[in-house]
């Protein structure tokens, strides 16, 4: 969350998402969207990547994360590797997305100027990535990256890579050829939830005469409204169809020839230097810094998941702990002394694995709370276990056994319950959160079957008691 908030903090002024305007119910920001480029001052390029930089170092270099969540993310740190090196180089990636025929080839050739990328009229053609340094460009380390079609055979394996290119890439090229399909709409959003600034290319613009070209515009504008700004809607002809022309030869007959109509590219051109010429280097490092929030998200999820492991565990190995203590003891005050303290030692070992070490008084302050809430909600349960501990001192025999185990599984019980609530007390850093102990405490009493657990507690119980006697 800080680096996203690092992020959005130098986002350019023409920046804006999908999802905010869903947020504030205006399109107005997006419709903004690229304009006023002339307004950023120039040296706000290299603050923003430097700032990039060390957003990515301090995530490559961060020695908290555990080897194994490493491990689970090694191909998203080695895109966080390439990201740095991409942004050392100062190279920038404008990648394209649309359906098969589309013209997605067609479009980066025309703005390469030479046949780069593959323009086979059989469906899937680009099967992987490929890129072309666009040298056009004064800057340099500029690269053009070709995409598999989204409607593809197999198309769900491709559109995943697809939507990997876009979380590298620092612009996005969307193509369509008309009017917006379903499919198409659907791609659209989804790679816009990507947060990447996109450019809408209407490619195969030579089939449409200007009041064509008007009217689906028009249609267009509405279908991408708080997606795409109107001035990021472009039309094309990267390879535009041959014409039959009909002329009178010398002799006064009627004849037919064909000709190659011209490339129609420059409204794109111009609108990708304009935009690179302002925000060229910001667009990179706006998109490193996405990356390393994502990134940033996905390493605190991976580090939760493993923290909540390790929590079963420690709670389970308490569980049997307290449950094998308090069925083994015949006097009750020391089964209220041995749980308390067995208690404590638990939470204290969870806050520890949560990064949130605890004092003894602070875990037993915690435990006091959560002990309020489960008399409060199951006050009858509760007092069975009392009663039980009671009898324990005018039986013996086989009853002091059957009062022990049911003892010890209820004790078992009252572990697991507040190892889980503590768990979540420490997942919220310390907190209770919006809802406060009592419907924490609820929550976790209500997703847990007692009687299953009771019954598991007095199976496991029973077998470590008679694994212990041989």
């Amino acid at each position: 969350m800080k680096i996203w908030n690092r992020a959005r903090s130098y986002l350019p002024s023409w920046f804006s998402t999908s999802k905010n305007n869903q947020n504030n119910n205006s399109n107005s920001s997006s419709e903004n969207s690229f304009a006023d480029l002339e307004n950023n001052q120039p040296d706000s390029g290299d603050s923003n990547v430097d700032m990039a930089k060390e957003s990515l170092s301090q995530l490559l270099e961060d020695t908290r994360v555990p080897d194994s969540v490493r491990d689970v993310l090694s191909d998203e740190y080695q895109q966080l590797s390439k990201m740095l090196e991409k942004l050392e180089k100062g190279h920038l990636h404008i990648a394209v997305f649309g359906r098969v025929s589309v013209g997605k080839s067609s479009v980066l050739n025309a703005l390469l100027g030479k046949q780069a990328f593959s323009v086979s009229v059989l469906h899937g053609e680009t099967k992987t990535e490929s890129s072309e340094e666009w040298q056009e460009v004064d800057a340099g380390g500029i690269y053009l990256i070709d995409t598999p079609g989204i409607n593809e055979i197999d198309g769900e394996e491709r559109e995943q890579l697809a939507h990997e290119v876009a979380n590298r890439s620092d612009l996005l090229l969307f193509v369509v050829d008309s009017d917006l399909t379903e499919v198409e709409l659907a791609a659209l959003k989804t790679v816009a939830d990507t947060n990447r600034p996109i450019i809408l290319v209407v490619n195969k613009a030579d089939q449409y005469n200007e009041e064509e070209i008007f009217e689906l515009r028009t249609i267009i504008r509405k279908r991408v409204k708080g997606i795409i700004a109107p001035a990021n809607i472009v039309f094309t002809a990267a390879s535009p169809s041959r014409q039959t022309v009909i002329y009178i030869d010398d002799e006064g007959n009627e004849k037919e020839t064909v000709r190659q109509r011209p490339v129609d590219i420059l409204n794109l051109k111009s609108r990708l230097w304009e935009i690179l010429e302002a925000e060229g280097k910001t667009l990179s490092a706006l998109n490193a810094s996405l990356f390393a929030g994502n990134l940033s998200e996905q390493l605190g999820e991976k580090i939760l998941a493993t923290r909540k492991e390790l929590g079963e565990e420690t709670i389970r190995m308490y569980c049997v702990g307290k449950g094998v203590a308090v069925a083994l003891n015949p006097i009750p005050i020391a089964d209220l002394l041995a749980a308390a303290a067995i208690d404590v030692s638990m939470v204290i070992h969870l806050s520890r694995i949560y990064g949130l070490p605890m004092s003894k008084s602070e875990a037993g302050e915690l435990i006091k709370t959560i002990a309020a809430q489960m008399l409060v909600l199951y006050a009858t349960f509760w007092a069975i276990h009392f009663a039980s501990s009671a009898l324990k001192i005018g039986t013996v025999g086989f009853s002091t056994v059957v009062t022990g185990l049911a003892q010890g599984a209820v004790a078992w019980y009252s572990t697991l319950v507040v190892g889980r609530v503590a768990e979540d007390y420490l997942a919220k850093g310390k907190s209770w959160g919006d809802s406060g102990p009592k419907l924490i405490v609820q929550n976790i009493l209500d997703n847990l079957d007692r009687d299953s657990v009771m019954s598991d507690a007095k199976e496991e119980i029973t077998r470590y008691l008679k694994a212990s006697k041989k």
